[in-house]
């Protein structure tokens, strides 16, 4: 009986992809192969862009070709920054940050159009087999799906849902600031400003013993989600003085001056705001010097140097999605908005309701 022998191919498809594989096959059986061929495929997602001042879009565009051992996230959750992306739709990025701005996998440039974001949790449907269906973290914008290399991934552990896993950035310029900062046992700590990174600051210094951290804002509704967090709520009126330590994070003038005057003689005030193009005006005069205190900055962008010699931004990172395992946290997940609806919805979570912390972006 004669054997037959054939060339066929075999395909494996992926978002903006496909690869096919040449093998030769003797009696029905496979029998060697004779190398992968990636073909690029042009395959559309859509995305968030920033078009021009208080407008933003929904934009198709293609993919690039998956490249060998990259990966294919289909995305399900991202976090809209309230405090960075509004300044981002209102065109307030100063030319002389543009390049420090740039997130991650952003396209177009400051001031527009620009597709910017930096918090996204999906699945991984294609790629490596020890990738395939896990839940990951990747700092990118409001996306559908992406292809990335997996050395731009976080693994999202189980105790951490993919909805709560979008507060990672946030989480991680908390750490950032508490590095900063500087905390110990038994401090008097006040937060002044209850956004999102406020009170996530306010959450990692309540956790150190014997701690009391009181945070302060304008809104009173933040009370609750400040006493859930293990802290005290004050006005500002009522801000307390005499404090160990302050974190200021309102991004506004009076909120800085509510936190040096809460800062105790000696005391450190680290400022967690981004203004933007705003000039902030504020008293260094009357008692700031015969007080000693010192105003910090703290940007999540660099790891302060007594860290650097042991920390990189992926073990901070994935140190952040970690500290996210409460199921209290839930509570700074204010809003959700369906992928489709950003460009009817955003401009109001992000400029008009005052008691929005994050809108949190759902994927079809």
């Amino acid at each position: 009986m004669q054997s037959s022998i054939a060339e066929k191919s075999e395909f494996s498809f992926g978002l903006g992809c496909y690869a096919r594989k040449r093998v030769i096959v003797q009696d029905g059986a496979k029998i060697h192969h004779k190398g992968v061929e990636i073909v690029s495929e042009t395959r559309n997602v859509e995305a968030l862009w920033y078009s021009a001042p208080g407008t933003c879009e929904l934009r198709s565009e293609p993919l690039a070709a998956m490249g060998i051992g990259e990966v294919e996230v289909h995305t399900r959750f991202s976090a809209i920054s309230r405090g960075t992306e509004r300044l981002v739709l209102e065109g307030r990025v100063p030319e002389s940050e543009y390049e420090r701005m740039q997130a991650p996998f952003q396209k177009g440039a400051f001031p527009f159009p620009v597709k910017y974001g930096y918090a996204c949790t999906g699945e991984v449907v294609q790629g490596p087999s020890e990738w395939l269906g896990r839940h990951v973290f990747c700092l990118h914008p409001h996306q559908t799906g992406f292809i990335a290399d997996p050395a731009n991934l976080v693994s999202v552990p189980a105790a951490v849902p993919l909805k709560r896993a979008i507060l990672a950035a946030n989480m991680e310029t908390a750490l950032n600031g508490l590095w900063d900062g500087n905390p110990s046992p038994a401090d008097q700590i006040c937060v002044v400003g209850a956004g999102v990174v406020g009170l996530l600051t306010a959450y990692l210094c309540a956790r150190i013993p014997g701690t009391e951290v009181t945070v302060v804002d304008v809104n009173p509704g933040r009370r609750t989600i400040a006493e859930a967090f293990g802290c005290r709520f004050a006005s500002l009126a009522d801000a307390p003085v005499d404090q160990d330590l302050v974190f200021h994070a309102s991004a506004n003038a009076r909120g800085l001056e509510t936190a040096l005057k809460a800062a105790g003689k000696d005391a450190t005030v680290v400022e967690l705001s981004w203004y933007g193009d705003k000039p902030v005006e504020v008293m260094l005069g009357a008692d700031f010097h015969s007080r000693r205190l010192t105003l910090r900055s703290s940007q999540v962008g660099t790891i302060p140097a007594h860290r650097q010699a042991r920390w990189t931004y992926q073990r901070r990172l994935t140190a952040a999605i970690n500290l996210l395992a409460d199921p209290v946290i839930d509570k700074l997940l204010t809003h959700e908005i369906a992928f489709h609806d950003l460009p009817k919805q955003l401009l109001e979570h992000l400029t008009g309701n005052p008691n929005v912390l994050t809108p949190v972006v759902r994927y079809p």
